[in-house]
């Protein structure tokens, strides 16, 4: 027994054992409370062993005197006088714990020694009245013993002869189990006798119950076939007569056969009235179904799914899982399946067909909740009959409708921007009330713009409900990646932005198409807008797109960049179309101004042409109506006397003296030498060179091309004396108002100098008008 805690150290020899202290006695293992006593600890189960059962005490003090020391064998015994305090305080203990169980203990087994007394005396009862009921059961089987073969006998030809009475009345228990419509009771009797009478028909009294139980049997059959043809069945009725066909031997095939085709008797006529709910045989002029998509996909739902939900269960629990129909369910099941697909098909056209009648590019919310009822019905088939294609084929329908609806979505703003197209051309063609300005192209420009993102804004809003998460159809992984990447991104955004640059582009066709009559103003605003969306729309669109359609597929998609440069390319062929369109006006005014009138007869000019004050005004008009849409741009240092220089009658010649100082205006030929000369040093002029996108860049080129036009008008002419002068004039008041526009004025004074020189080298008489007097002429005009 170990020591109390208080004194616990190494245990001395003389010590209780611990628990453990067994097992290591039982596996030999050294015992670490004896490997502290020292040198007095004898060999384990030793004589020496203090606390081995064979411990001698004289030999343990022996040893211990011969080989210990006196220090030591005083330890050893104040170590024993310890354990042996510990030993008897431990005993005291455990005495005053267990006292109440001792107690008890000593109860219990006085209660026990009156218990078995009693107990004793009832078993030597029970053993006396076994005794006697063995004797007396010896007497009976004595007794009986000549009996029991016959009584064996007996009981045999008893129940012989109860089976030949359940024989002879079978026919009348079939016929009574049939009046009462008991079918299942008359089934199980025939079925009890039916082995028998197969094995015994050739004794005539058997043959004759069989022939009628037969007979009765077929009747039977025959009432439960009508029974199972009435439509009016239920299920659990359905049920009992394929049962009971089944167990009376009827061909399994031929029951799947006879009861899908009474479900699809049932099931055609609810796909006839969806037919006729698809407005088939209406009056012509009379357009689009009485109900709308949410109601006719409810009705299908709930009438013709519902029922072929029913159908389906029914008959997987009469030919498939029913037990003992292993052999017949694969067979039932392929019928099924078959069955069911034909008959979805139809389903699925009409729904196709319905869904085609919604053309509306408003709000769709009744179009996705239609299509999530019956994407959320179709799971439930799928369910139930896994094998079938309905599942799979019905979310194929709902991927083709959102597909369908992107492009109806596409198509409506096309439709919207050629709208709005149209609303900006009677705008700018709509005449002008007294009292009222033109409209203005900048608030056309903020109008168009601000409309057609309202509206793509609204489209992503109505797309956006097919990803909705109370969708169902909604996780499948085609609108969770290609619809959203390739059909919203791609298929609607993006084939929009395109048909933006591409109608822009068509605008810029020959005259004569569609460009010839597009007016200049617009083409000018379209090009302010397809700028505007290279610089901020197009990304801002996109962004917005992505943002609310959180792409998850991996496909290529147009880069930004790609779309901007394509509208940047639009808004450079529009704005280079408008300039063009706009020279051409005015190259059209200058053209008919020379070739309608005679130079050689004309007389002295005293002002300066009508035409030339127009072109100034349109040149004006243009400015003002660029610079609504375009920022001013960069110009050249300006000379201070712009508006004061003067013209030589000589092209390009002002220091002629350097080249020619003998001169003389009856020299051409030396005149056209030099006029060539100097043009090899001038700088080229590109005539149809890029604009930019600014106001001056866009005027310069207008006027490039104007000028150009009059100076090929002037050399196709011969001028007279006056006819040079009243080119010096027009030159000139052009000169004065042209400079300011453009970004080089040295451009329209090479221009205009090419224009007098080449009217005084087609002049006959080429004496040019005083400076002065050209000066007085374009004040006065």
């Amino acid at each position: 027994m170990a020591a109390s805690p208080t004194e616990r150290g190494p245990e001395p020899p003389g010590g209780k054992r611990r628990p453990h202290g067994m097992l290591k006695l039982y596996y030999g293992l050294p015992d670490p409370s004896g490997e502290a006593l020292g040198p007095g600890r004898g060999e384990l189960g030793g004589p020496t062993d203090i606390n081995g059962p064979h411990f001698d005490p004289e030999v343990f003090l022996t040893k211990l005197r011969k080989e210990c020391p006196l220090a030591q064998l005083m330890d050893c015994e104040t170590d024993m006088v310890k354990q042996i305090r510990a030993l008897d305080s431990d005993m005291q203990t455990l005495v005053y714990e267990n006292y109440n169980k001792f107690i008890s203990a000593t109860d219990t087994i006085r209660k026990m020694k009156n218990d078995f007394k009693k107990m004793e005396d009832e078993m030597d009862c029970l053993a006396a009245n076994m005794a006697v009921i063995t004797e007396f059961s010896a007497s009976i089987s004595s007794t009986l013993q000549d009996q029991h073969e016959q009584i064996t006998k007996l009981s045999g030809v008893h129940a012989l002869l109860r089976k030949l009475q359940f024989l002879f009345e079978l026919p009348a228990r079939l016929t009574k189990c049939v009046e009462l419509e008991a079918y299942a009771q008359a089934v199980r009797y025939y079925s009890k006798a039916r082995s028998i009478l197969h094995q015994y028909r050739h004794m005539p009294s058997f043959q004759g119950i069989q022939d009628d139980c037969q007979k009765i049997m077929a009747d039977l059959a025959q009432k439960l076939r009508e029974k199972f043809r009435d439509g009016g069945s239920g299920a659990k009725d359905l049920a009992e007569c394929v049962e009971l066909l089944l167990q009376l031997g009827e061909p399994a095939e031929e029951l799947c056969d006879e009861f899908l085709s009474h479900a699809r008797s049932r099931l055609e006529a609810e796909l006839q009235v969806l037919e006729a709910e698809l407005g088939e045989g209406q009056p012509q002029g009379i357009s689009g179904p009485p109900t709308d998509i949410l109601e006719f996909t409810d009705r299908g739902c709930n009438s013709f799914v519902s029922n072929m939900c029913l159908v389906i269960a029914s008959y997987q629990e009469l030919f498939v899982s029913r037990e003992g129909a292993e052999g017949i369910a694969h067979m039932a099941r392929d019928k099924l399946v078959a069955f069911v697909d034909g008959l979805m098909e139809r389903y699925f056209a009409l729904v196709e067909r319905r869904i085609q009648l919604e053309r509306g590019v408003g709000d769709n919310s009744l179009l996705v909740r239609a299509l999530d009822r019956f994407h959320r019905r179709l799971q439930a088939l799928a369910k139930l009959l896994p094998a079938s294609r309905a599942a799979a084929e019905g979310t194929e329908i709902v991927v083709r409708a959102a597909k369908e609806r992107i492009h109806q979505y596409l198509q409506a703003l096309q439709s919207f921007y050629m709208d709005c197209l149209t609303d900006v051309r009677q705008s700018l063609a709509a005449p002008r009330l007294m009292g009222k300005d033109s409209p203005n192209l900048a608030e056309l420009l903020s109008t168009i713009s601000a409309s057609i993102l309202n509206q793509i804004k609204s489209v992503l809003t109505y797309v956006h409900l097919f990803t909705a998460k109370d969708i169902t159809f909604s996780n499948k992984p085609y609108f969770k990646g290609e619809f959203c990447s390739q059909g919203v991104r791609e298929g609607l955004i993006v084939s929009f932005i395109k048909s933006i640059c591409q109608t822009a582009r068509q605008f810029c066709e020959s005259a004569g198409d569609k460009g010839g009559s597009t007016p200049p103003a617009l083409l000018l605003l379209l090009s302010r807008l397809c700028l505007d969306y290279e610089t901020s729309t197009i990304s801002y669109i996109l962004t917005l797109t992505d943002e609310q359609f959180l792409v998850q597929d991996h496909s290529p998609v147009t880069p930004v960049t790609g779309l901007c440069a394509e509208a940047r390319e639009a808004a450079q062929k529009l704005l280079n179309h408008y300039v063009k369109v706009q020279g051409l006006i005015i190259s059209q005014m200058l053209r008919k101004s020379v070739e309608t009138r005679d130079w050689i007869t004309t007389i002295e000019p005293r002002n300066v042409r009508a035409v030339m004050k127009r072109v100034v005004e349109d040149a004006t008009s243009i400015d003002v109506q660029v610079g609504l849409l375009y920022e001013e741009g960069v110009r050249k240092a300006q000379s201070s006397d712009s508006s004061k220089r003067t013209f030589s009658v000589y092209s390009s010649s002002r220091q002629q003296s350097r080249y020619a100082p003998s001169y003389t205006p009856s020299a051409p030929m030396d005149t056209n030498l030099l006029s060539n000369i100097q043009k090899l040093f001038s700088e080229r002029i590109d005539i149809f060179s890029p604009a930019e996108f600014n106001k001056v860049s866009v005027l310069t080129g207008i006027i490039k091309i104007s000028l150009k036009t009059f100076l090929e008008c002037v050399r196709l002419r011969t001028f007279g004396r006056f006819g040079l002068q009243q080119i010096q004039v027009d030159c000139y008041y052009l000169q004065l108002y042209l400079w300011r526009f453009v970004s080089d004025e040295n451009l329209v004074h090479f221009l205009l100098d090419e224009i007098v020189g080449s009217t005084a080298h087609r002049c006959l008489d080429p004496v040019p008008m005083e400076q002065s007097v050209i000066e007085v002429i374009c004040e006065r005009g």
